[in-house]
């Protein structure tokens, strides 16, 4: 499952937030994408599953290509999400037990036998390695976890479908140490399975946890490439700069 991009451009009315974005996603691989803020990397990771859609006077021009397919084409949009998930950055977890949160996808998505959505719940739980702390209180809100907890409830929910893509945006900003810890042990599974694209402020997190990194920088895209290139060896000035800390 990979993303092909070739000169995305996106304005929100006359404000452009992306310019001339060219990039090609690996299958299985955790891509990060890093930069101050404002310089379009939650802006593009919400191209690749359209959540711009919902934005007013937001047009974009250039192409997403998932797997050969147009995005931007004749593709449904639900079938869309469905295989291209999202984790946000503070955790959103519905107002509803454990159990109903991950349900709900797959109940959507027209699956209603007990057995199936229990075994589908077991699964996601178990995939976001929060099951065993989660599994005697299935039926209770899922809003008296931590935000720890919550976070990998969200990861669960996004798994219940079965995606191929899975987007996170700044997934552990909200949370502490241990928690962040816990989040990326996980994300480096799911890597085996699903293919992970991050926006992360965290430069460690970055080169913990990711393939490759894209520097973004006022809308356009400095530099990508594998990720110890990228923070041992950045070709463009800039990306050095920030890396190093002289700004941003």
């Amino acid at each position: 499952m990979k993303f092909l991009l070739s000169d995305v451009n996106l304005w929100y009315n006359d404000t452009q937030a992306l310019k001339s974005v060219s990039m090609d996603i690996d299958a299985n691989e955790i891509t990060a994408f890093i930069g101050p803020s404002g310089c379009g990397k939650s802006t593009l990771i919400k191209t690749l599953n359209r959540m711009n859609d919902l934005i007013e006077g937001c047009k974009i021009t250039g192409q997403v290509l998932l797997d050969g397919e147009d995005v931007y084409g004749a593709m449904d949009v639900n079938l869309l999400r469905k295989r291209v998930g999202m984790v946000f950055q503070k955790p959103n977890p519905f107002p509803m037990s454990v159990y109903d949160n991950i349900a709900f996808g797959p109940r959507t998505h027209g699956i209603k036998a007990k057995r199936q959505l229990d075994e589908i719940v077991e699964r996601s739980l178990r995939d976001a390695a929060i099951w065993d702390e989660v599994k005697d209180r299935l039926r209770k809100s899922a809003l008296g976890l931590s935000g720890g907890q919550q976070q990998r409830l969200c990861i669960a929910r996004a798994l219940s479908v079965s995606p191929e893509v899975l987007l996170m945006d700044e997934p552990t900003s909200a949370l502490d140490p241990i928690s962040t810890a816990k989040i990326e042990d996980l994300v480096l599974e799911l890597k085996k399975d699903y293919t992970v694209i991050i926006v992360t402020h965290n430069m460690q997190q970055a080169t913990r946890i990711s393939d490759r990194t894209a520097f973004f920088l006022l809308g356009e895209m400095v530099e990508y490439g594998d990720t110890e290139q990228i923070f041992s060896k950045p070709e463009d000035k800039r990306c050095e700069d920030y890396i190093t800390g002289r700004f941003g």
